[in-house]
């Protein structure tokens, strides 16, 4: 994107409704906290992380007692 596209966009978000302003400003906030994190993952992670997602597009949920389960299980 280019720098006079990314003035465009902040100058709409600057004639928005004060509340949409605000979402806007916890997105961007929000992305730099990711960018100042050290906690990173490796390429062979990511790759790892999108191939699961393409090979489960649609997760299912499980119960509070259920996440429970497998987590005291991932502890052992």
């Amino acid at each position: 994107m280019k720098k006079d596209q990314i003035t465009a966009v902040l100058e709409r978000v600057r004639s928005r409704p004060a509340e949409r302003q605000e979402d806007a400003a916890r997105l961007l906030l929000e992305m730099e906290a990711q960018d100042a994190s050290p906690c990173r993952l490796t390429d062979e992670q990511v790759a790892e992380v999108r191939r699961r997602r393409r090979a489960k597009p649609d997760p299912k949920y499980v119960s509070l007692a259920e996440a429970r389960k497998r987590f005291r299980r991932s502890g052992e």
